[in-house]
C-alpha cells in the first residue's frame, strides 16, 4: 500500500504477508537493483542501534549481503546512514510471535542482544530472550544463527561472562547450526571496555588500582571481530560450535592503560594495585572517575576478575584471516583515536555521511563514546536569506572578526603568539571565499560544503582538539544558522582548561551567533564585499 514519507525521507509501511501484523519496515527512498542481489543471502541483525550492530549493517551490505534489522523501536535507526539500504522490522525478541515474522525469509540471523547495564535480573532477561529467539529461528528454519558473547575460561565466571555463556549454549543447544564468537576486550571506538579503559588512563597520570589490572587478557580490534562475524555467514551447515577469537597480544590490564598512554601520547602512567577494592568498590570507584553509566561499569569490572585468553584457535582452520594479519594492540588504539583526532566531528555533525572505518565512532554511539567531547550550541533564526546569512558565514575573520567580544578574540591571540602559537596574524587569503585546507587567523577550513556547512579546526597552541562548525538551512519562513564548539581534551589539563573558559562561552559564542544573524540582515541584496 502507498506510504508517505517521513521527516528523515523514508516511507512507512504495514506490510502484509509475512512481515504483517503489528511489524513496521522503513524501506530507503533508493531502491537496490543489483541484479545479482536475490542470489544473496538475507541475514538478519538484531541490535543494530548498538555497537557491534550498527557496524556490522554496513559490512554485512558492503559483502553483497540483503539486510533486514530488527528493532522494538525502527525510529531508532532511521538516522543511521545506512538505513535507506535495509529493511528495519520491529519486534521484541522476548515475544516469539514478531521475532518469528522478523525471521521469516531469513537466511543468516546475527543475535547481539544483551541485558548489560540493566537495573539487575539482566541473566533472567538475556536467558528469555535467546531461548524465544532461538525457538523462532528453527521454526523459520534458517540456515545459521551467529552469536558474539564472552570467552568461558573453565574457572568460576562473573555474572556477565556466565549469562554470555549460557546465551551462547542456547543458541548451540536450539537446533539451528550455529556459531558462537568468543571475545575478550574488543578494541574500538564506542566500545564500552574500550572507553573504560581511555578514560582511566587520559584522567589518571597516576593510579591506585584493583587486583585485576594483572589479569591477562587478549583484547581483539572491532575490525577483526566483524571480518569473523561477516565471515561466520559462509560456514558450512556441519558447524555447530564455538570459537575462541582474539588478537595477537596478551596483555595484561595494566599493560594495556600504560600502552594506550604511550599510543595517545600522555606521559607514562603509575599504576600501584592495592588488594581492598572489591569488584563492588572498584565499579563506583570507575564510575566517579568515567562517565561510563555504573550499571555497565560493574558487570564489566567483575568480568575483569576473568583471565580471558584463547585457549584454541580452531577458527583459522574454517575461516581465512583478516586481512593483513589481526590488528595488534597498538595499532587497533591508533584506529580507534584515529577519528577522534582527525574527522570525528564529522560524523557527529550529521547521519548523512558513513564513517570512514568500522573502527570509527558512530552517531548512535552512546554519550560517553568516543572519548570526552565538549560542545557549545547554539542556534539562530534570522529573516536573511539562506544566501545572505552563507556570504557572512564564509566571510567569517580576517578583517571582519569574528562577530562577538573583539577584544577577548585580540588577547586569545597574542596569548597564543606568546607561547609559540600563530596568533591572528594569518588573517585569510580571500575575503569573500574559503577553500578546504586555508588558514582563516588561528583556524584552518576542514570543510566546506557551499550554502550548508563550514567547519573549522583550531590551530592554537590547546591542551586538547577544537572545531569551530556553522550550519545553514531554511525552516519555513526562516532561515537557521547552526553553531557548534567543539572541544576534545587531551589529559587532565584539557579539562581543566574547557571548565576554565566555559563561563565566557555564552558572551563569545552567543554573541558569535547573533552577530552573524544581524549582519546578514543588515547587509542588502545589492551590497557586495568589493
Amino acid at each position: 500500500m502507498p506510504a508517505e514519507p517521513d521527516r528523515h525521507g523514508f516511507a512507512v509501511h504495514r506490510p502484509g504477508g509475512a512481515l504483517g501484523g503489528d511489524a513496521i519496515v522503513l524501506e530507503g527512498t533508493r531502491q537496490e537493483a543489483d541484479a545479482g542481489a536475490a542470489e544473496q543471502r538475507l541475514c538478519l541483525v538484531t541490535g543494530a542501534s548498538g555497537y557491534i550492530g550498527g557496524r556490522l549493517v554496513p559490512e554485512l551490505l558492503d559483502a553483497g549481503h540483503r539486510v533486514r534489522c530488527m528493532a522494538r523501536s525502527a525510529r531508532r535507526l532511521r538516522d543511521h546512514p545506512w538505513a535507506g539500504h535495509v529493511e528495519i522490522v520491529e519486534a521484541d525478541a522476548t515475544d516469539s510471535a514478531s521475532t518469528r515474522r522478523a525471521l521469516d525469509g531469513v537466511d543468516v540471523a546475527y543475535y547481539l542482544i544483551h541485558a548489560i547495564g540493566g537495573k539487575g535480573g539482566f541473566a533472567d532477561a538475556d536467558r528469555r530472550a535467546a531461548r524465544t529467539f532461538a525457538d523462532a529461528a528453527r521454526e523459520a528454519e534458517i540456515a545459521r544463527l551467529v552469536y558474539l558473547g564472552g570467552m568461558d575460561p573453565e574457572e568460576e565466571l562473573s555474572p556477565h561472562l556466565r549469562s554470555r555463556a549460557e546465551v551462547g549454549e542456547i543458541m548451540l543447544g536450539s537446533g539451528v547450526p550455529a556459531v558462537w564468537l568468543r571475545a575478550a576486550v574488543i578494541i574500538g571506538s564506542g566500545s564500552a571496555s574500550f572507553e573504560m579503559l581511555r578514560y582511566l588512563t587520559e584522567r589518571l597520570p597516576v593510579m591506585v588500582t584493583p587486583r585485576w589490572v594483572h589479569t591477562r587478557i587478549q583484547p581483539i580490534a572491532i575490525r577483526d571481530v566483524l571480518h569473523y562475524l561477516v565471515a561466520a555467514a559462509d560456514l558450512p551447515a556441519d558447524v555447530n560450535r564455538g570459537f575462541d577469537i582474539g588478537g595477537p597480544d596478551i596483555l595484561t590490564y595494566a599493560d594495556m592503560m600504560r600502552r594506550y598512554a604511550a599510543e595517545a601520547g600522555l606521559r607514562h602512567r603509575i599504576i600501584v594495585p592495592v588488594p581492598v577494592l572489591s569488584p563492588q568498590l572498584s565499579s563506583l570507584w570507575v564510575g566517579a572517575i568515567t562517565p561510563v553509566p555504573g550499571g555497565l561499569a560493574r558487570p564489566l569490572v567483575e568480568s575483569l576478575r576473568n583471565e580471558v585468553v584463547c585457549a584454541e584457535n580452531d577458527i583459522a582452520e574454517h575461516l581465512p584471516p583478516p586481512p593483513g594479519g589481526p590488528v595488534g594492540f597498538e595499532r587497533s588504539v591508533a584506529l580507534a583515536l584515529r577519528r577522534v583526532r582527525e574527522a570525528d566531528v564529522a560524523t557527529r555533525w550529521s547521519s548523512a555521511s558513513t564513517p570512514g572505518a568500522p573502527s570509527d565512532p558512530l552517531p548512535t554511539d552512546p554519550d560517553w563514546a568516543g572519548g570526552s567531547l565538549y560542545t557549545d550550541e547554539r542556534s539562530c533564526r534570522t529573516d536573511a536569506t539562506p544566501e545572505r546569512l552563507w556570504e557572512v558565514v564564509e566571510g567569517i575573520g580576517g578583517e571582519r572578526g569574528w562577530y562577538s567580544f573583539p577584544i577577548a578574540w585580540r588577547v586569545r591571540g597574542a596569548l597564543d603568539r606568546l607561547v609559540g602559537g600563530v596568533g591572528l596574524r594569518r588573517g585569510r587569503r580571500d575575503p569573500r571565499r574559503l577553500r578546504v585546507g586555508e588558514t582563516v587567523d588561528f583556524w584552518r577550513v576542514e570543510e566546506n560544503e557551499t550554502g550548508r556547512l563550514l567547519r573549522l579546526r583550531a590551530e592554537m597552541r590547546l591542551p586538547g582538539l577544537a572545531w569551530l562548525e556553522f550550519g545553514v538551512h531554511r525552516d519555513g519562513s526562516h532561515t537557521v544558522l547552526t553553531q557548534r564548539a567543539l572541544f576534545h581534551p587531551r589529559g587532565l589539563a584539557g579539562h581543566a582548561y574547557w571548565w576554565t573558559f566555559r563561563p565566557f562561552h555564552d558572551r563569545i559564542f552567543g554573541g558569535m551567533c547573533q552577530g552573524i544573524a544581524h549582519t546578514a540582515e543588515q547587509r542588502r541584496p545589492e551590497e557586495t564585499d568589493d
